[in-house]
């Protein structure tokens, strides 16, 4: 299994990273099942944050920040709307952020992997 684990690395950035997308994508543009939150300057810049960071870590641009500025927000996000409902992420319905915060950090230290944007423009043109 260890020869996939670069592929997979970059399947799972691309997954998750398209996933996060959707969540700012609810808040920005009222899509997906969600509604549009613009009218709380926190909510905003957790869409922009989600969409913009979400898309630039799934295709594999600005990775190492995006991720870790996800990463944060989540942080934030689980702290201020999850913790003061109890200490447990399972009992206060924080798994989510909790396992994105973590995600997202882990990606902030590895990087873009082998399939990203940025990879593929390092390469050039194929000749």
């Amino acid at each position: 299994m260890r020869r996939f684990t670069e592929i997979v690395y970059s399947i799972m950035r691309i997954v998750v990273g398209f996933l996060f997308a959707c969540h700012g994508a609810q808040k920005l543009f009222g899509v997906l099942g969600g509604r549009q939150e613009l009218h709380n300057v926190q909510t905003l810049l957790g869409g922009i944050i989600e969409f913009g960071g979400g898309i630039a870590v799934a295709i594999g641009l600005f990775t190492t920040v995006a991720a870790f500025i996800a990463s944060g927000e989540m942080a934030v996000a689980y702290f201020k709307a999850h913790a003061p409902h109890g200490f447990w992420p399972i009992m206060n319905h924080g798994e989510l952020a909790v396992l994105y915060c973590f995600i997202f950090l882990y990606i902030s230290t590895r990087g873009d992997g082998t399939l990203s944007l940025r990879r593929l423009a390092q390469k050039g043109p194929a000749k």
